[in-house]
């Protein structure tokens, strides 16, 4: 029997939200860390991110960076981007291409940075950004910092370096692998349009 969203564009848009809704609060959700794709001119680049918000009613995700990564030079030059997510259980892959905004030091910032665990802030307490070149195997924190012995308040120093990448979704693409045949959909959420692919 195959599931209600086999060939229904509406319970394939409640599924893909609600594995984005799941995967915001769920350690274990595969499509908790997607693969995130930007780049300008002929430099495009790939990385893992952790999903931290999924806002339907806006059509949009959201993740965290350091204000110093090199995909902000990126995204300020060329704010195009995609998201992918895959679900080997489920068999179903969600590929987004996005626009993304670059909130630092406002509003957006402070309300994720107060819900960012103490345990989490130490990403952004390294000295040098990320991608810096060292001279030797490092965390980039100092000894006391990569041990956790340091408080909430500390933690505070690194809210400067603290960035949530905004993603305004444009299109969705939707793939199922199923036995009895894989089903693929695109969904333009600008021109409110949903289309049948060949998978």
């Amino acid at each position: 029997m195959q599931p209600a969203y086999y060939e229904d564009f509406n319970e394939i848009k409640k599924k893909i939200w609600s594995m984005l809704d799941d995967a915001v609060t769920n350690r274990s959700s595969q499509f908790r860390i997607p693969t995130f794709i930007c780049g300008h001119n002929n430099d495009i680049d790939g990385r893992i991110v952790v999903l931290r918000k999924a806002d339907q009613q806006n059509n949009l995700v959201q993740f965290h960076s350091d204000i110093r990564s090199d995909k902000i030079e990126f995204l300020k030059n060329n704010p195009n981007a995609a998201l992918l997510f895959y679900d080997k259980d489920e068999k179903i892959q969600v590929r987004l291409k996005v626009n993304c905004v670059i909130n630092h030091k406002n509003d957006i910032t402070k309300i994720s940075w107060e819900k960012t665990q103490h345990i989490s802030r130490k990403c952004y307490l390294v000295d040098n950004g990320p991608g810096t070149e060292s001279d030797v195997p490092t965390s980039g924190l100092k000894p006391e910092l990569d041990n956790f012995d340091y408080t909430k308040e500390q933690s505070e120093e690194g809210y400067k370096n603290f960035t949530v990448i905004q993603c305004k979704i444009k299109t969705i693409e939707w793939l199922y692998l199923a036995a009895k045949g894989h089903r693929r959909a695109k969904f333009d959420l600008e021109s409110n349009k949903d289309t049948w692919l060949i998978p």
